[in-house]
């Protein structure tokens, strides 16, 4: 399967586990000048920004192990822009990161939730 299929039912999987955990879905595959973020949730009243990693197997790492210091400054740049776009910099936020495992022979994926999976990084301030 490509990536790009492979990420899109990825990120489909890991919408339907999430609203089964009692998240709202805001949006999905948001985008701004600063990058993309999978899904934009409203769980427990707070405004959660989930980075989804699927891979076949392990053999690279695991999926979650791709969310790097790198790409979580390019997700804290993302994050802040639609905060201010909503006018909602005073909203409690967090980044949640889910890792699913899929291999090409299981019909049902592994799948993890790291909620709060990291602080804001960079210079970026989230609560300004």
């Amino acid at each position: 399967m490509l990536a790009k299929l492979l990420g899109d039912r990825g990120e489909q999987t890991a919408a339907r586990h999430l609203k089964k955990l009692g998240y709202k879905i805001l949006a999905r595959q948001y985008r701004n000048a600063h990058g993309e973020i999978d899904l934009i949730c409203r769980h427990n009243g707070v405004i959660v920004f989930v980075e989804v990693k699927t891979r076949r197997s392990t053999k690279q790492g695991r999926p979650e192990d791709a969310v790097d210091q790198r790409k979580q400054r390019k997700l804290t740049r993302t994050a802040l822009a639609f905060l201010k776009q909503e006018n909602a910099l005073d909203n409690a936020a967090r980044f949640d990161v889910v890792s699913i495992l899929w291999p090409e022979d299981s019909k049902e994926p592994d799948i993890k939730l790291y909620q709060n999976a990291f602080e804001p990084v960079g210079n970026w301030q989230m609560y300004s």
